[in-house]
C-alpha cells in the first residue's frame, strides 16, 4: 500500500514553515481535495466547484494551563509553496458527516456552529482512501475528547467498522499529554489505545457484560475459534428454522400485513409520481431562474459597458470640439499687441488638440474613426490658415519697423556727431511676437524659413546703413597727418622717418569701430538665433562681452538677448548643439550681416593710407576680438573678424613687399661704399613697429622682419660682388652698422636677436678675410715659406726638409732678411692699408687689434716650424714682434 501523506515529514515541515510565528505545533498533516456541494444535493459538484488540492493540519497551542486545538486549511501558492488559507477552532466543531453519495466513503464534511452564514454549503473534503479518512477523523475525535472533554455528532460512520479499523491499524498518531508541570509534550499513541477509546464510546457497559457472559457459557479455549464459529453457525440455522416455522403459523397476520404493505406501496407510488412532477416543475423553474439570471447579468454588463462608452464618447467629443473664441482668433483675429494673449492661447489649444489626435495620445481604436479624421482635417485647415496669416503679418511688420528707423535720420551718425546704434526699442517690439514664433515653429517648422529671410533682409538694410554712416563720420572726424609709405628707399635722406607724425588716432578709430559694432553684431546674432527659434546654445557667455575690451559689452542692460520665454517643446529644448541647426543659423546670419564688411574694409584701407605701420596695431586689436569669439557661435562675426585680419595682413604685406623692392633698388647702383642707407632706416622702422605691437601681432611683425633682413643680407652680398676688391670692407662695415643699430632691440626681440647673431657671424668672417689679405700683402714671402714647409711635412720627415730645393737654411735666411729687415715699416704699411679703405673710422681700433692678433698667431706658428725644422737657426721671437706691434 502507498505511503500515507500523514507520514510525510517533508509535508509536516512545510506546514510548520507556513504557520511559523503563530506559536502553534503541528499534530497531524494530510493532503485532501476540497470541493463544494449544493444544499439538498450532497456529493454533486455545482458549476465552478472543481476539486482543489489542499492540506488539512491539526495543531495545538499551549498558553499556561490551557491548550487550544485548531484545524488549519493550507493551500499551494503559484510557486508551489504552502500558505495558510483558513483557520477553524475545534471547540466549535459540532458535526462530522460522511457523504453517503460518495461510493468510496472518502468524502466528508465538518460542521462548525460559529459559521457566519449557514446558507452556504460547507466544503467537502475527499481523502485518498478510507485509511487516511479514518486516521484523520480518529485524531479529531481523540483531540476533542482529550482537550475539550466532549465529542461532536458523528453521522454516516459505522462504529463497528471504526473499531475494527482502529484495532487492525496501528499508525503513529501524535496526542498531547501533560506532565507534572502541566506542560504539553507530544507522545506516540498506538492503535490499541485508539481502539479502547473508540469502543468505550461505541459499546455500552451492559452490552459488554452480556458478551462476556455469552463467551463464558462456552467452555472453549482461546485457540478454538473455528469450533466456536461452527457451533454459532449451527445455532443460527436452528434459530432461523424456528423463526420460519413461527412465521408460517402466523399466516393471517401476514396477509393483513401484506395488504397494508400493498396499500402503503400504492401511496408511495402516488407520492413518487407527485414528487417526479414536482421535480420536473422545480427543474423547469430552476432553468428559468438560471436563464433570467443570465439575461440579467448580460443586461447589467451591457449597462456598464454603455455607461463607460458614453463617458469615453463624451471625452472624445470634448477633444473634437473647437471653442468659438479660439476659432475666431485663428481664422480672423487681430495680431496687435493687445490681442497677442488670445492668439497665444489659441495656438496653445491648437497645438494640444493636434497632439491629442495623434496615436500615442489617442487610443488607436479612435484613430480611424471618420469623425476623428474629419476633425483632424479641420484642425489642419485651421493651422494652415493661421500660419499663413501670422507669417504675412510678421513679414510686413519687420519691414515696417526697419523702414520707420531708416526714415528717421536721428538714428544714424551725422556730421560732427558719432551715433552709437541702439536697437533696444526694435528688439522690445520684436520680443512681443517671440511666443508667437515659438508656436508657429511647433505648428509648422517650414514657415520659419521665409520669416527668417524677411527678418534678415529688413535688418540687413538697417545694419549696413548704420555701419556706413558711422564709418564715414569716423573717418571725417579723425585728424591725423599722413606718414610716407617709403621707408627704405635709398635715394631719400637717412632721417626720413625720424620725426614721423603721431597716427595713434587711426588705430583708435579702428578700435572704436570694432568696439561699437562687433558686440552689436554678436548681440544681433544671439537675438536672431533665439528670436527665430534656432536650437543652439547662447552665443555670448553670460556676464561678459565677447571681445574683452575695456568698454564692456554693447548691451548695457545685460540680458537684452534673453527673450524671457520658455521653449514650448521640451524635446526641442533638449536638442543641444546640432550641426544641422548651426549650418542653418550661419546661413541666415550670412543673409543678416552680409555687406557690412565693406565698411570695415574701408576703415582699414583708410588707416593704411595714413600710416601703413598702423596695420600692426589694427591686427592686434582684431586678434583680441577674434580670440573672444566662440568657435561654434556667432559664426559670421567670427568670419568677419577673420576677413578683417586677412585684409590687414594683406595690406601690411603689401607695405613689406614695397619696402623689400626699395631695398632691392640699391643693387642697381654702380658702386657703393660705406654703410647702405637702409641699414639704419631699418633700425628706425623696427623700433616703430615694436611700438605698435599689440596682442598676437608678434607673428606678423616677425614675418616682416624675416623678409626685411633676408632681402637686406642678400642685397648686401650682391652689392659686394660688384667690386670683389673692396667686398670684405663693404660687408664688415654694413654688418657692423646692422649690429650697432639693432643692439638694444635684439636684447628684447628674439627674432631680431637671431638676425643679430647671423650678422655677427658674417661680420667676423668678413673681418678674417680682409685682415688675412692685408697681412699677406706685407709678409707674403715669409708665410709662403712656412706654407711650403707645412705641405712637405705630410710626405717627408722634418730632418729631410732643409735639403729640399728652396727650403735650405740659406733660403730661410734670405726670406727672414727680406721680410723682417724693415718690420716697422711693414707693420706701418699694414696699418695704413687697413685705414685707407675703411669708411667707418670707429671700426679701425677693433680691426687693428684683430689684425695684430692674427699676425702674431701666424708668426708664432712660423716660429714653431723653424724651431722644429731648423733648430740651429735664430729668428726674432714672438715677444719681440709683439713689442714692435705694441709700439705702433
Amino acid at each position: 500500500m502507498a505511503k500515507s501523506s500523514a507520514d510525510d515529514e517533508e509535508l509536516r515541515r512545510a506546514c510548520e514553515a507556513a504557520i511559523e510565528g503563530t506559536k502553534q505545533k503541528i499534530v497531524l498533516s494530510i493532503r485532501v481535495a476540497k470541493s463544494r456541494g449544493i444544499w439538498g444535493k450532497s456529493g454533486k459538484l455545482g458549476r465552478n466547484h472543481m476539486a482543489k488540492p489542499r492540506v488539512l493540519a491539526l495543531s495545538i497551542k499551549t498558553k499556561g494551563p490551557r491548550t487550544k486545538a485548531f484545524l488549519r486549511v493550507l493551500k499551494y501558492s503559484t510557486g508551489g509553496v504552502l500558505e495558510a488559507a483558513k483557520l477553524y477552532k475545534l471547540k466549535h466543531l459540532s458535526k462530522v458527516e460522511v457523504i453517503t453519495n460518495d461510493p468510496s466513503g472518502c468524502t466528508f464534511t465538518l460542521g462548525f456552529d460559529n459559521l457566519r452564514s449557514q446558507s452556504v454549503a460547507p466544503p467537502q473534503w475527499t481523502m485518498r482512501n478510507i485509511d487516511d479518512r479514518n486516521r484523520l477523523l480518529l485524531c479529531i475525535l481523540n483531540m476533542c475528547k482529550d482537550i475539550l472533554g466532549r465529542l461532536p455528532k458523528v453521522v454516516g460512520i459505522d462504529v463497528v467498522e471504526m473499531a475494527l479499523w482502529a484495532k487492525e491499524n496501528t499508525p503513529a498518531v501524535t496526542t498531547t499529554q501533560r506532565t507534572l508541570q502541566d506542560e504539553p509534550v507530544e507522545t506516540a499513541v498506538t492503535g490499541s489505545d485508539m481502539k479502547v477509546s473508540v469502543e468505550k464510546e461505541l459499546v455500552a457497559q451492559d452490552e459488554e457484560e452480556d458478551m462476556e457472559a455469552l463467551l463464558g457459557t462456552y467452555v472453549m479455549g482461546i485457540g478454538e475459534a473455528e469450533a466456536f464459529s461452527e457451533r454459532l453457525k449451527r445455532e443460527l440455522l436452528a434459530l432461523e428454522a424456528a423463526n420460519v416455522h413461527a412465521i408460517l403459523e402466523s399466516e393471517p397476520l401476514i396477509d393483513e400485513v401484506l395488504q397494508g404493505l400493498e396499500a402503503a406501496t400504492n401511496c408511495v407510488e402516488d407520492m413518487d409520481e407527485w414528487l417526479s412532477i414536482f421535480n420536473v416543475k422545480l427543474r423547469h423553474m430552476r432553468e428559468d431562474i438560471e436563464s433570467i439570471e443570465t439575461r440579467n447579468n448580460k443586461l447589467e454588463m451591457q449597462s456598464v459597458n454603455n455607461k463607460a462608452l458614453i463617458e469615453e464618447l463624451d471625452k472624445l467629443l470634448e477633444r473634437l470640439q473647437v471653442p468659438s473664441e479660439h476659432a475666431a482668433s485663428l481664422t480672423g483675429g487681430s495680431f496687435d499687441e493687445a490681442h497677442m494673449l488670445q492668439n497665444v492661447e489659441a495656438c496653445e489649444w491648437l497645438t494640444g488638440a493636434l497632439r491629442g489626435l495623434e496615436v500615442p495620445n489617442l487610443d488607436p481604436v479612435y484613430a480611424n474613426m471618420r469623425a476623428v479624421k474629419e476633425k483632424r482635417a479641420e484642425l489642419d485647415k485651421l493651422k494652415a490658415t493661421f500660419v499663413r496669416r501670422a507669417s504675412e503679418f510678421l513679414r510686413n511688420y519687420f519691414a515696417s519697423l526697419v523702414d520707420f528707423m531708416i526714415s528717421d535720420k536721428s538714428y544714424f551718425s551725422q556730421r560732427g556727431q558719432l551715433k552709437r546704434p541702439d536697437h533696444a526699442d526694435l528688439r522690445y517690439k520684436c520680443r512681443t511676437y517671440a511666443r508667437l514664433l515659438q508656436h508657429l515653429k511647433s505648428l509648422d517648422k517650414n514657415c520659419l524659413g521665409p520669416l527668417r529671410k524677411a527678418y534678415c533682409s529688413s535688418l540687413n538694410l538697417l545694419l549696413r546703413r548704420e555701419a556706413r554712416e558711422f564709418a564715414n563720420e569716423l573717418r571725417a572726424g579723425t585728424k591725423a597727418s599722413r606718414n610716407p609709405t617709403v621707408w627704405l628707399e635709398g635715394s631719400t635722406g637717412s632721417s626720413q622717418s625720424g620725426n614721423s607724425a603721431d597716427t595713434s588716432a587711426v588705430s583708435e578709430a579702428y578700435a572704436k569701430m570694432l568696439t561699437i559694432f562687433i558686440p552689436l553684431l554678436v548681440d544681433e546674432s544671439s537675438f536672431f538665433a533665439h528670436f527665430m527659434c534656432f536650437e543652439v546654445p547662447a552665443l555670448v557667455p553670460p556676464g561678459g562681452g565677447a571681445n574683452g575690451n575695456k568698454s564692456g559689452s554693447y548691451n548695457d542692460n545685460g540680458s537684452d538677448d534673453d527673450l524671457g520665454i520658455l521653449d514650448i517643446d521640451d524635446n526641442d529644448s533638449k536638442a543641444g548643439k546640432n550641426a544641422a541647426y548651426l549650418v542653418a543659423l550661419n546661413e541666415s546670419l550670412q543673409d543678416l550681416l552680409d555687406g557690412i564688411q565693406e565698411d570695415f574694409y574701408a576703415v582699414v584701407d583708410w588707416a593704411y593710407k595714413i600710416d601703413p605701420l598702423r596695420c600692426i596695431s589694427m591686427h592686434g586689436i582684431t586678434e583680441r576680438y577674434l580670440s573672444g569669439q566662440k568657435a561654434d557661435a556667432a559664426g559670421f562675426v567670427r568670419l568677419l573678424l577673420g576677413d578683417l585680419e586677412s585684409r590687414i595682413s594683406l595690406q601690411f604685406n603689401r607695405f613689406v613687399d614695397e619696402a623689400c623692392h626699395q631695398i632691392e633698388r640699391n643693387e642697381r647702383n654702380v658702386r657703393q661704399t660705406g654703410v647702405i642707407p637702409y641699414i639704419p632706416r631699418f633700425a628706425t622702422l623696427a623700433t616703430r613697429m615694436e611700438q605698435y605691437i599689440q596682442g598676437q601681432s608678434r607673428d606678423l611683425v616677425d614675418q616682416a622682419y624675416t623678409k626685411f633682413v633676408s632681402i637686406m643680407f642678400v642685397t648686401l652680398e650682391r652689392i659686394a660682388q660688384t667690386d670683389p676688391k673692396y667686398s670684405d670692407i663693404f660687408l664688415l662695415e654694413n654688418y657692423a652698422a646692422f649690429q650697432n643699430s639693432l643692439y638694444d632691440l635684439a636684447n628684447i626681440v628674439p627674432m631680431l636677436a637671431k638676425f643679430y647673431h647671423q650678422a655677427s657671424e658674417a661680420y667676423e668672417q668678413a673681418c678674417t678675410r680682409h685682415i688675412s689679405v692685408i697681412i699677406y700683402m706685407q709678409f707674403e714671402r715669409l708665410f709662403q715659406f712656412a706654407r711650403k714647409i707645412e705641405d712637405l711635412m705630410y710626405t717627408i720627415t722634418p730632418e729631410e726638409i732643409p735639403f729640399q730645393l728652396g727650403l735650405s737654411k740659406m733660403d730661410l735666411r734670405k726670406t727672414l732678411k727680406a721680410s723682417l729687415a724693415g718690420v716697422d715699416k711693414s707693420v706701418a704699411a699694414m696699418y695704413k692699408k687697413l685705414q685707407k679703405n675703411l669708411v667707418s673710422e670707429e671700426l679701425l681700433p677693433s680691426l687693428w687689434d684683430k689684425c695684430k692678433k692674427e699676425f702674431l698667431e701666424k708668426y708664432d706658428s712660423f716660429a714653431q716650424l723653424v724651431a722644429k725644422i731648423y733648430p740651429s737657426e735664430t729668428i726674432p721671437s714672438v715677444t719681440e714682434m709683439r713689442d714692435v706691434l705694441a709700439n705702433m
